[in-house]
């Protein structure tokens, strides 16, 4: 039997949102957030303003478009964008994990169009990367729940009609984002920053400002989803003036998560971070018999939201499965080695470990023995199945 191993991750939140602080985080850093001020304050709309403007820098979002701050984290972001952009040309959607389904439901059973290609894989898998240009695109770049993600945006034309939405929730500061071909960017603060959760971001290119300016959808638009007025894109919105109230306290996490980014070498530094995380795992995935990754295609296997499967337990009812990762995520949460490395509850029973940039190797090394003695120890209770 394997002994308990001895030394701990020093932060063992693995989890894929929110995440991990980045490593210098200090909860006095924040003694300079604008709490108990007005967000419409000069001092409030400057430091909105600083925060999309340092957003822009790092992420390399090209001038001309826009980036907004959202209510209701990367679901609002991307809620907005369907409800105010969907309806003008059919619709592709995407979907190969919970978050890319839950868009599907948004455009048949909420907005009810009709004109609408579901575009579905199992997880671990991709549907065909396919784009018409003639219509919208709805896609998740990199599936939080499935393991797996859109190896690049070479399928996506650059002379098109419709507009690209694309969810880039746990994608944005792990993956450098090709902006020519994204019109509409969701994500949210609290996946690859490590900040604070429940606010979004909204990235708009020229094309996508246009169809806001020239295209009334049907329906009626919540307050919350409104970024124009009277034909005319409410600029504001792209300044810091935010349509609903934002938590400053929040906003000034993000500025310190925005800082750390810039100091480690901005997207470049960002993206290695990720891609050395994701080698120390896949090292020992590749030689541990007891477990592999859901995805089976390496160039689509995310390096992000990474999602193993045991298969151990393929055999066995779901209840089963769900019942002995409940136990192995048990065992690590009790003896405070790792957190929230069970998937998604809506996902196939799988363990998921975040390797996004916040994350540093030695703590995933760590981890691994942890997973070993954890996987042992289930074992015994579940009579070795």
């Amino acid at each position: 039997m394997m002994p308990k191993p001895q030394q701990k991750p020093i932060c063992p939140n693995f989890g894929s949102g929110p995440t991990a602080k980045p490593p210098s985080w200090q909860l006095d850093h924040l003694q300079s957030a604008l709490v108990g001020r007005s967000h419409r304050s000069l001092e409030g709309k400057a430091k909105l303003a600083q925060l999309i403007e340092k957003t822009r820098s790092i992420l390399k979002v090209p001038e001309g478009y826009r980036i907004g701050i959202m209510p209701g984290s990367a679901t609002g972001a991307i809620e907005c964008a369907l409800w105010s952009c969907l309806g003008l040309y059919g619709v592709d959607v995407m979907a190969f994990d919970v978050f890319g389904k839950l868009w599907v439901t948004d455009v048949i059973e909420q907005l009810k169009l009709t004109d609408v290609n579901v575009m579905q894989a199992d997880y671990g898998q991709l549907p065909p990367l396919v784009h018409n240009p003639d219509r919208d695109l709805v896609f998740t770049w990199n599936g939080t729940t499935s393991g797996t993600c859109v190896p690049n945006a070479d399928w996506i034309h650059d002379d098109r009609k419709g507009l690209t939405i694309c969810d880039a929730t746990s994608a944005a500061f792990c993956f450098d984002l090709p902006w020519s071909k994204l019109d509409i960017t969701a994500y949210a603060w609290q996946k690859g920053l490590g900040s604070e959760a429940a606010h979004g971001m909204l990235i708009l290119s020229p094309q996508a400002v246009d169809r806001l300016q020239t295209y009334r959808p049907p329906w009626p638009l919540p307050r919350l989803f409104r970024l124009t007025n009277q034909g005319n894109l409410t600029e504001g919105i792209f300044r810091g003036e935010t349509i609903n109230t934002p938590s400053m306290l929040c906003a000034e996490d993000c500025l310190l998560s925005l800082d750390w980014a810039q100091q480690i070498g901005g997207m470049e530094g960002l993206v290695n971070r990720c891609q050395a995380n994701f080698g120390v795992l896949k090292e020992w995935v590749n030689k541990t018999s007891w477990v592999d990754f859901m995805a089976h295609d390496p160039s689509i296997t995310s390096p992000i939201s990474v999602c193993l499967t045991l298969p151990l337990l393929k055999d066995h009812p779901i209840v089963a499965q769900r019942e002995f990762l409940k136990s192995f995520g048990a065992l690590l949460r009790n003896e405070q080695a790792a957190f929230e490395i069970v998937n998604h509850i809506h996902a196939p029973p799988s363990l998921r470990i975040w390797c996004g940039p916040t994350v540093e190797s030695e703590n995933i090394e760590l981890l691994l023995p942890w997973l070993e003695w954890s996987y042992q120890e289930t074992l015994i209770e579940f009579g070795k199945l």
